[in-house]
């Protein structure tokens, strides 16, 4: 008789499969890369900067599991185009993508220039595009393929100070949303994850402000900020044929912060 446990564990696993991470040699992204090795795929990390991409590939090659490196800035058309081509031909397939890479600009709605509202939204934004663009294309021709947009706790609410990073994570749901509509009839599936407030060595500045760290301890139900590897669960779970019938849907992993009054 078939062991049911089996057969779930089978859901989630990755073997075989050939993932993507953008931004993804620290913080967030870094976890989610660690995540979907560990679940069996052979992952692709992202960097603008060849060393760091090099280096956090061969950590992951030391402790056993599949990783390879690929710098560029995902905020660059051609470059995007070239790697994506580079990607595929090496490995023979894309099978997850996972959106991650993203930069924030702080400061009052009135003193954002225009340079630094451009900057924020190809990066969050039309960088994403570009490459479920590219993914898609590969994808669908295949049948198979999973897309995963990683927007914010700020793709449904606002915070003072970074209206263009607000606006591209609302977009960034958006996008979501069509890519699921357009291809979901050709076996591939787009969601999104938006993270709470986490803590990485990208946000210690913010960590160390005793008033924001009061207010997402107050505001967030869980009473804490959440720590890298707790988004593992839904990066592998959207990756894997457990989510084979979640298609256009934002998980929340915020420990409850978006559900707060």
């Amino acid at each position: 008789m078939p062991d049911p446990s089996m057969a779930l564990r089978g859901l989630f696993s990755l073997e075989g499969k050939v993932a993507l991470v953008t931004g993804s040699t620290r913080g967030l992204g870094w976890a989610m890369g660690q995540a979907l090795a560990t679940a069996g795929a052979h992952v692709v990390l992202n960097s603008r900067k060849p060393d760091e991409a090099d280096a956090k590939a061969r950590a992951l090659g030391a402790s056993g599991l599949s990783a390879s490196a690929a710098a560029f800035d995902v905020a660059d058309e051609r470059a995007v185009l070239e790697a994506m081509s580079r990607l595929i031909a090496l490995h023979g397939r894309l099978d997850v993508l996972i959106n991650n890479a993203g930069v924030v600009r702080r400061g009052k709605f009135l003193d954002v220039t225009g340079e630094g509202w451009r900057e924020v939204l190809e990066t969050n934004l039309t960088a994403c595009f570009l490459l479920a663009r590219e993914a898609a294309r590969h994808m669908a021709a295949r049948g198979s393929g999973r897309i995963v947009n990683i927007a914010s706790v700020m793709s449904r609410i606002a915070r003072w100070g970074a209206p263009a990073y607000v606006t591209a994570k609302h977009g960034l749901i958006g996008l979501t949303r069509a890519i699921a509509v357009e291809f979901g009839r050709s076996g591939v599936t787009c969601n999104a994850i938006a993270p709470g407030f986490f803590r990485t060595e990208l946000n210690t500045s913010q960590q160390q402000n005793a008033t924001l760290d009061e207010q997402v301890r107050t505001r967030t139900p869980l009473g804490r900020w959440g720590e890298p590897t707790e988004l593992a669960g839904a990066v592998v779970f959207l990756a894997s044929d457990a989510s084979s019938y979640v298609n256009g849907s934002t998980v929340y992993v915020d420990g409850g912060l978006t559900a707060a009054f």
